[in-house]
């Protein structure tokens, strides 16, 4: 028995299923592996146990429909960590027994057991593990076990634990001076836009899905204004912010706002923020990690509660590779 949620896939009984759908909630994914790599090993800013970075020594496992995943792909990309930590791709297709391996385009192995579900790198990380198997995954290749499942704290990590194996080190998408402004902009995004659209998609009761929309647009509303003044949305430079923001707006025209019906308006509707998806789009090496391919398929062959049909819409056709006119506007980045 499996239930797809927040783009993880989770066991649970019949009761615990009638109960969530009776409750037309949505409910986020609880992470339980919250370890973290530091530049020499010492306990992470939660105080659990630190991991050594080293080069060659973890791997991260992803799906590049999952905009949780995509977000520590983008870091890893724009810190020039590519050759300091190994990638796996799962299959797009959710099936039940949740992430696979199975063979397709785009789709990396298990470089460690070759194992065809994802929750059996969990269990054989943890024999005891009974949660949610959820992407990314950051795991130790030396120990052999998962140090973090959590794509917040991963994000982190890559931004400064690596960057004596990184291309570009003075990259820092967590500076102190923003430290306050980001949190407050991602408490917010991710309440109402992250898991915004998931609230939207997954309602069963309208009440639900109308202040899930409602809280969805005026936060859209409240960003298009802000990148009316500002460059980025936690001030003048780009941060984890921007990034955390940039994989769901990727998304919306192509899957939230016909799939989960997020269409008050669609992203094109919104110049700046348009603009503003666009030039991070072009940063250098982000491209790369966009699979749109992989996005749609996955939205919409594998949550078959809301598309039964499993019809794969032909669009929209979205450029992001148009110009933008962020320049316009004083930046430090």
């Amino acid at each position: 028995m499996g239930l797809l949620v927040d783009g993880n896939w989770m066991a649970e009984t019949r009761a615990e299923r009638a109960e969530r759908e009776k409750r037309g909630e949505f409910v986020a994914n609880q992470r339980q592996f919250l370890n973290w790599v530091t530049v020499d090993g010492s306990p992470g800013p939660s105080g659990v146990g630190g991991y050594r970075a080293e080069a060659g020594r973890y791997h991260l496992y992803v799906c590049h429909a999952c905009p949780w995943a995509h977000r520590t792909m983008i870091l890893r990309a724009v810190k020039g960590l590519e050759d300091a930590i190994g990638v796996s791709v799962v299959n797009w297709f959710m099936g039940e027994q949740g992430w696979s391996f199975e063979p397709g385009d785009g789709v990396v192995p298990d470089p460690v057991w070759n194992v065809r579900f994802l929750h059996e790198l969990y269990s054989r990380s943890d024999a005891t593990f009974t949660g949610r198997v959820s992407v990314p995954v950051l795991f130790d290749l030396e120990t052999k076990t998962i140090v973090s499942n959590e794509s917040s704290e991963i994000l982190r990590m890559f931004n400064s634990a690596f960057d004596a194996f990184s291309l570009r080190p003075e990259l820092d998408f967590y500076p102190e001076p923003l430290r306050a402004e980001i949190d407050a902009v991602n408490a917010r995004v991710f309440d109402t836009i992250n898991a915004g659209v998931y609230k939207a998609g997954f309602a069963i009761e309208q009440d639900k899905y109308d202040k899930a929309a409602r809280d969805l647009f005026e936060t859209l509303d409240w960003l298009e204004d802000r990148l009316s003044r500002q460059r980025y949305v936690a001030g003048d430079r780009l941060t984890e912010a921007d990034w955390r923001l940039f994989t769901t707006l990727l998304r919306f025209d192509p899957v939230y706002h016909g799939h989960f019906k997020c269409n008050l308006r669609r992203l094109v509707d919104y110049p700046n923020l348009w603009n503003y998806t666009r030039e991070l789009y072009q940063v250098p090496g982000v491209a790369g990690t966009v699979n749109l391919t992989h996005i749609q398929h996955h939205y919409y062959e594998s949550m078959n509660n809301i598309n039964p049909a499993r019809i794969v819409p032909i669009g929209p056709a979205i450029d992001f590779s148009l110009p933008h006119d962020r320049g316009r506007l004083k930046n430090a980045a």
